[in-house]
């Protein structure tokens, strides 16, 4: 079989940022995770286990709201989602609102396995046990400030911070990771805190195929505002058009138009089978990185303007 090149697209959320040195933090961290999961990819790793490593490293990247570093929910608890496509077995698994975990991706990559491959808080709780993965605390100080202050406000914002830094914007905060491996499998996986300040036991959609889908033709993970993510089915609808015979690019263009006019507020990021990479989003920004077999490049300073872009 011929080796095909490997590809990958991660991303570290949706937001409005204005602060320039906040963005320069985080097209560091993004480069610096995509290289080491490149790493993997060229050393034959599949898309499975570099999906899986790329979620592990944002989930530990506190700037993010995944793992480390997620936001809480109204009641001060800290509930995290999680799932993960094999798009070649087109396995979807995943894990809802659990806590006391450092990286929920590991649970969701263990389900792949499993006759039950999604599982709430509770089943969460005992597969960790079952597995006797170590107990963590994945909260920070600024989350647990960022709690107190809404709570002395009688929490009058809609979510929290997307990043760990002071910012006047709400954030749309989930990480993410799409590959394609030298074998031309894909791979998609998505984690997040949730938005924050949400009421008890919210599920956004990253642990649903709204958010997260692959096939053998496309794979993506989306950002945003969970329920206008799960109200466009928006990873599937992508990937499902190219599966029905339209290019990728189109399929983005088309889905985020689309999202537009519903007024969603959301991004995505894909690849395709032919290691295609595209990016769309309805947001201001999305905070992206990729590697397309020759080059690291990001969205970070993406015209606004536009719904789209891609690159081969």
């Amino acid at each position: 079989m011929t080796k095909i090149q490997p590809k990958l697209i991660l991303h570290g959320g949706a937001s409005s940022l204005d602060d320039k040195g906040g963005l320069e933090n985080v097209r560091q961290s993004l480069h610096s995770i995509v290289s080491q999961v490149y790493q993997l990819l060229e050393n034959g790793g599949t898309a499975v286990d570099a999906v899986v490593l790329g979620c592990q490293l944002l989930e530990d990247e506190p700037r993010f709201n995944a793992g480390t570093g997620s936001v809480l929910q109204s009641d001060g608890q800290l509930r995290m989602s999680a799932s993960l496509m094999d798009g070649i077995k087109q396995n979807f698994s995943g894990v809802i609102n659990v806590s006391r975990v450092k990286n929920p991706i590991e649970l969701a990559k263990f389900l792949q396995t499993q006759s039950d491959r999604i599982l709430s808080d509770l089943g969460s709780a005992e597969l960790a046990r079952e597995l006797q993965i170590p107990i963590y605390d994945p909260l920070t100080e600024f989350r647990a400030l960022e709690w107190i202050e809404e709570w002395k406000g009688n929490f009058q914002s809609k979510m929290g911070r997307l990043i760990a830094q002071p910012s006047p914007e709400a954030g749309r905060g989930t990480i993410g990771v799409v590959t394609l491996d030298s074998q031309g499998n894909i791979a998609a996986g998505t984690s997040t805190g949730g938005k924050g300040l949400e009421r008890i036991g919210r599920v956004s959609d990253s642990a649903m195929p709204a958010g997260n889908y692959a096939t053998s033709n496309a794979g993506v993970s989306c950002t945003g505002i969970g329920e206008d993510i799960i109200n466009e089915c928006l990873a599937a609808r992508i990937v499902i058009r190219v599966g029905d015979g339209m290019d990728l690019p189109h399929a983005m263009e088309k889905s985020m138009a689309e999202s537009q006019k519903n007024q969603r507020d959301l991004g995505a990021i894909a690849l395709d089978q032919t290691g295609v990479i595209t990016w769309g989003k309805t947001c201001e920004i999305i905070l992206a990185g990729y590697h397309n077999g020759s080059t690291i490049g990001d969205t970070l300073e993406w015209d606004p303007s536009q719904l789209m872009g891609y690159c081969s």
